[in-house]
Order: structure tokens, then sequence, then C-alpha cells
């Protein structure tokens, strides 16, 4: 039999110029920082807009969860559209559909409406967040991608860092609603960046299949688990008719999209993958970091304004700890995968920081030293940097190079989803708390609002109102009681978190532990090409030949035969890639 390959399938052909991934990076860079931004300028500010758009609780949580919900749903969406169609453009796309709905959301009046133009927010999140995971792998390959990971986490903490800080001085000065226009100039400048300078490897045309049916059940799933959270125990009692409606259909349509996608020819998610040990055990482990990262985002920002206190602006600059964390183990742990070649050693580090900083962050009170909340902080952002992007990475290396697109968005979405479920979870335990503890507080903060004379019937009104309070502008006297139930509430918010991280350390503990390949994506598409003419030349037939008709049949490729003995062993590159799927 012969050997077929191309000089250009060689596993120790030298990288891509650095200059010239860079070039092709920065739009996405770019469009990534404009994802981040647009949501974390208004992390801080979001206590405010509640305030001001007489919002409760529960108002607050689905401000999250709306965007959080529908960036898992569409996430797999996205990821088998770019197995589909042509990715730069659905990139493009995402874009625009991102901001547009991000600075409509600045009109709102009331909070339905802000959530519904959240939850469409959440559409573009989902394309961004599945897409730059896939555009790298066509151009970077796993064991180079650390250390172009390491600038990904370091524009990701940078406008985790300056879009709460941006936010909060927008928030005092200008007003929140100017939060969501900030990012239009920035999406403007990406799109044009991405046009010029991300170019991408040819891809054979494929006949689009939606599995539109999929979406629907998946989408009833989903939404039903997390309107059930929400509402239960308050609403409605946990052991109801409403929870056996919410719950039963959630399981029913659960039920029938394993079902259809098992049957479908182009399944949303192919089941298949998870015969991959590999992928299996990365999406258990991304429902933890999804949960303490979403998590720590959301109620971190709480903490700070309704348990100490602080203004958006202070709030900002009081959670730098934690991004500052993120920043240095995703950029140093991202450079050390490049050089050394290992990523599980870091993985389970990253894992038992998570476990640390979210039980460590679920006993803290309203007055506890901040330098210790710093460090808690940290541990469980260094723990998030450690863990979130390299998930990606090992499941990129183990899946076939033709689904790349759902296996990176596979994760994707479970990471997305554990954040939804997990903030709706803690949201819920956090309402309940704060009814509870302010029912045990009711005397103590009644002689606090009698002692107030007049000023006391505006913040009576308020409480009653059951609109979130807005703790800095309260009397002291009054404030310390609030500081104190909050604080409590959110402290045990954050045990909710510890378990599902002790979970992820047991998965990645038994993740196997395979090398990075040195190809792209793209490469290993035509080396998997070329092994399987390989396999096809019947013996005795000219090489040459043969290389010529599969030429004719792959007008993206040239297959030429080895010209000298060193080809022959150059060929073991296809090969190699090949038992790597």
């Amino acid at each position: 039999m012969s050997a077929v390959t191309s000089p250009a399938l060689e596993t120790d052909a030298p990288a891509a110029p650095r200059r010239r991934v860079l070039v092709s990076l920065s739009g996405l860079l770019l469009g990534m920082f404009v994802s981040m931004l647009a949501s974390t300028v208004v992390s801080t500010s979001l206590p405010v807009i509640i305030h001001d758009l007489d919002g409760d609780q529960a108002a607050f949580t689905w401000v999250v969860t709306a965007t959080l919900l529908t960036t898992a749903i569409s996430t797999p969406i996205w990821g088998k559209l770019a197995d589909l169609f042509n990715r730069k453009v659905l990139f493009q796309v995402a874009i625009v559909i991102f901001v547009l709905a991000t600075a409509a959301a600045g009109f709102s009046q009331d909070t339905s409406t802000l959530i519904a133009f959240r939850a469409v927010q959440g559409i573009g999140a989902g394309g961004l967040a599945a897409l730059s995971q896939v555009l790298m792998a066509d151009i970077i390959s796993p064991r180079e991608r650390g250390k172009y990971m390491g600038l990904f986490g370091g524009v990701m903490a940078l406008a985790t860092i300056g879009g709460p800080l941006l936010g909060g001085v927008i928030t005092d000065t200008l007003g929140w609603r100017w939060n969501f226009y900030v990012a239009l100039p920035f999406a403007i400048a990406a799109l044009i960046i991405i046009q010029r300078t991300l170019h991408l490897p040819h891809r054979a045309k494929m006949k689009a299949r939606i599995d539109y049916l999929g979406i629907v059940l998946l989408s009833t799933a989903v939404s039903l688990l997390l309107i059930w959270v929400t509402l239960a125990g308050d609403s409605f009692e946990w052991w109801s008719m409403q929870t056996i409606l919410m719950v039963g259909g959630a399981l029913l349509a659960t039920l029938l999209f394993i079902i259809v996608e098992l049957r479908s020819k182009e399944p949303l998610i192919p089941l298949s993958l998870f015969r991959n040990r590999t992928f299996t055990l990365a999406v258990i482990a991304s429902i933890a970091t999804g949960i303490a990262m979403f998590g720590a985002s959301v109620f971190l920002s709480q903490y700070m304004q309704l348990a100490r206190g602080a203004t958006p602006t202070e709030a900002g600059l009081m959670t730098i700890p934690m991004i500052a964390g993120l920043l240095v183990s995703s950029i140093g742990v991202g450079a050390l995968v490049t050089r050394f070649g290992q990523w599980k050693p870091y993985l389970i580090v990253g894992s038992v920081s998570l476990i640390a900083g979210s039980y460590l962050l679920s006993t803290i009170h309203y007055d506890t030293n901040f330098a210790l909340v710093s460090l808690y902080m940290f541990l469980l952002g260094a723990g998030v940097g450690m863990t979130m992007q390299n998930l990606v990475l090992v499941v990129q290396n183990t899946s076939k190079p033709t689904e790349i697109g759902v296996a990176s968005s596979g994760v994707t979405f479970f990471r997305s989803l554990g954040g939804t479920i997990g903030v709706s979870f803690m949201g819920a335990a956090l309402a309940a708390s704060v009814t509870d503890l302010m029912a045990g507080a009711k005397d103590q903060l009644t002689a606090a609002i009698v002692s107030l004379g007049a000023k006391g019937a505006d913040i009576a009104a308020q409480i009653q109102s059951g609109t979130l309070p807005q703790v800095s502008t309260m009397p002291p006297v009054v404030r310390v009681i609030f500081e104190d139930i909050y604080a409590q509430g959110i402290s045990q918010s954050f045990l909710i978190a510890v378990p599902f991280a002790i979970l992820s350390l047991i998965a990645i503990i038994f993740l196997p532990n395979k090398p990075l390949t040195r190809m792209t994506t793209s490469e290993r598409i035509q080396a998997s090409e070329a092994d399987l003419a390989t396999v096809s030349v019947p013996e005795g037939m000219d090489v040459a030949a043969s290389a010529d008709e599969n030429a004719a049949e792959s007008s993206d490729q040239d297959v030429a035969a080895p010209a000298d003995e060193d080809a022959t062993e150059r060929s073991v590159a296809p090969a190699e890639a090949s038992a790597g799927r």
C-alpha cells in the first residue's frame, strides 16, 4: 500500500509567524472586548438600575439570568452553524445582535423591558462565546494556543476591571442608561477590523441542516427549569402543582430532546460527543466553573453595595482582586502550557482554588476585614482563570476536526447553563434568606425607623414596596441592619457553589492527560483527508497518479507523493492526527 502525504501537513513545520497570528486575532480580541465590556459595565450599576425601575430581588436575578439563559441556549446553535456556514460572517452577525440589543436596553422604562432586551443580548453573547473558540482553533494549534489564550485572558481582565469602574463612574455622573451605549464605537471598530484582518483557511461547503425541533425542545427544558427555580418558594410553594408541571415539563422536554438528537442527521448537540471521556468530564468540570464565574460577578457586586454600602464606582474598585487573580492565572498558565505542553496540573490547582475561594466567600460578613475578602476573591478569580479556557482547549485537542464547532460550543453551553442555573439558585436562596432575616430583625428595624422621626416614613415605604434598597443612601442606624442582612444572605448563597467545585475537581482528576497537538484544525482536516487517501489507493497503482486524482476531488488541497525518505517519516503526521480524533 502506498503512502500519500503533503509537506504542508508536517507536525514539525514552523508555526505561523506570531505577527500574522496577532493581526488575525486583533479583530477577534476586540470583538470579545466589546462583549465583555457591554456586560461588565452594567454589573456595578445593576442594583441602582433595579432600584430606579422599582424592581425587586427576583427582577435583579432575572435581569442577569435572562442573558445567561439565552446565551446558554444559543451557544450550541452558533456552534452548529459554525460547522455549516462562514464563521467570520457569523461572528460579525453576533456582534451586531449583541450591541444593538445592549443599546436598546438603555431605553427600558421597566424591568420587564430590560429583561427582554437582555435576553436578546444573550443570543449575540452566545455567538461571541462559541465562535471565538472555534475561530482560534482554525488558526492556532492547541499546543501554541496557551500563550494566545493569555491574550484572551488579558482582554477579559481588562474589560472586567475597566467595565465596572467605567460603569460606576458613568452611573454616578451621567446616569446608568449611558452604560448601555458605551460599547457602540468599539463594536463598529471591531466589525471593520475583523473584515480587514481575519482571513480563515478555505473550508469545503456543506449542506446546511438546522435541527429546529432540537432548538425548541432545548429552549423549553432550560426555560421551564429556570422559571421554576426563580418563582418557587415565592410565587408558589416548592412542593406544589406548579412545581410538578414545570419540573415534569422540563424533564419531558429533555427526554424528547435526547430522542430527537439521536434521530437527527445534523443534531444540535451530537450525543456521540459524550462517548469521548475528555468531553464528558470537561462538561462536568465546566458547570462548576460557570457557577463560580457568573455567581461571583453577580453577587459580589451586590455584596459591595448592599452589604458594605459602596457606591457603584467603589464597588468596581473593590472587585479588582478577583479580576487580578483571573488575569495573573490565565496569562501565566497560558504561557506555561505552551512552553511545557502540560495542562492537567494547572487545571487541578485551579479547581482547588475554586473550592477554596467559594467556601471562604461563604464565611464573609458585612464587617469582615476587606484584606481577607480580597484574598478570597483572588483565589476564586485564579481558579476561574486556570480552568475556564483550558477546559475548552483540552476538548478541542481530542475532538474530531469536523466537530470542533459543536464540541467547543458544547463545553461553553454547559458552562453557561451551569452559571445560569447557579445564579438562579443563588438568587432564590438570597431572596429567601433576606425575607427570613428581615422578619427576624423586624423589631430592631422598627426601632431604628422610629428613631429617625419623620425621615423614617420614606424608609418604611421603601421596605414595604419590596424594591431593592439603595443601602448607600440610608441613614447609618438603618443601613447597618440592611448591610448585616444582605451580607448573611449573600454569603449563604456562595455555599451553593462549593459542592459543584468539588465535583469539578473530581472530574478534572480523571481527565485523560493527552499531549496537545501542534496542528491547527484546518491542518488536521487536511491530514485526515490525506490519511483517507492513502487508505484508498489500490496496491500497485502509481502514487503520483493517485495524488492527481485526489487533487481533482479536493480542489482545496494538493496531494503529492513523498520525494525522499524523510518525506516518508513525515507521513506519520497525518496518521497521528487521525489517531488523535
